[in-house]
């Protein structure tokens, strides 16, 4: 299978990339400093530098598109979720955060502190995660993320499924990578909002 990882230089996109190459995926990883990708080589991976700020450096057509592109600025997300769509991919899976948008309500209490901690982000994180939804994609929406293994006991429920977000639980990115690519080789959440649970 031919996937792309976008900010495959990030925590989060460098376990998505790993994960892949585990499981003997054809991988193009793109960081806007390829260099900081920190995977070995492997004849399975090419190493591209793009931005999803500039459109033109997505070579993304045909291939399933995994996201693990997350931002400090206002407007990133929706501008790489447009370019993203744009640019014709075969399918993308994207990494949104618990408690915005759809999953707001079932976070419950605890999605207000995030709305505030977000301030003028959450727009972007929402809008965002509508243009993927829009396009048939999937958007996972992640718990506090953290290093560590995979989970054992690791589970994807749909959001109607999800248990209020807790502030003290955390979810590992390789469950998180791990949960992604299942929906890359078997979709089971096309459109919709799906979450990534350690237990």
């Amino acid at each position: 299978m031919n996937l792309t990882v976008l900010a495959a230089s990030g925590r989060t996109g460098l376990a998505l990339t790993r994960e892949a190459l585990r499981r003997r995926h054809t991988v193009t990883a793109i960081a806007r400093d390829p260099a900081r990708i920190d995977v070995p080589d492997s004849a399975l991976l090419r190493k591209v530098a793009g931005d999803v700020e500039d459109p033109a450096s997505l070579d993304v057509a045909g291939s399933i598109v995994l996201s693990g592109l997350g931002t400090d600025r206002a407007g990133v997300l929706l501008a790489g979720a447009k370019a993203v769509v744009a640019a014709g991919p075969q399918r993308i899976i994207w990494l949104g955060a618990y408690g915005t948008g759809e999953s707001a309500a079932v976070a419950g209490e605890a999605a207000g502190m995030l709305a505030k901690l977000l301030g003028e982000r959450l727009g972007d994180k929402v809008e965002a995660d509508g243009t993927i939804l829009a396009a048939g994609g999937t958007v996972f929406h992640a718990g506090l993320l953290a290093d560590g293994p995979e989970s054992p006991t690791r589970r994807t429920v749909g959001v109607e499924e999800g248990p209020p977000l807790d502030s003290d639980a955390v979810v590992s990115r390789a469950t998180v990578a791990a949960a992604m690519l299942d929906e890359a080789e078997t979709p089971r959440f096309a459109g919709k909002i799906a979450l990534p649970l350690p237990g």
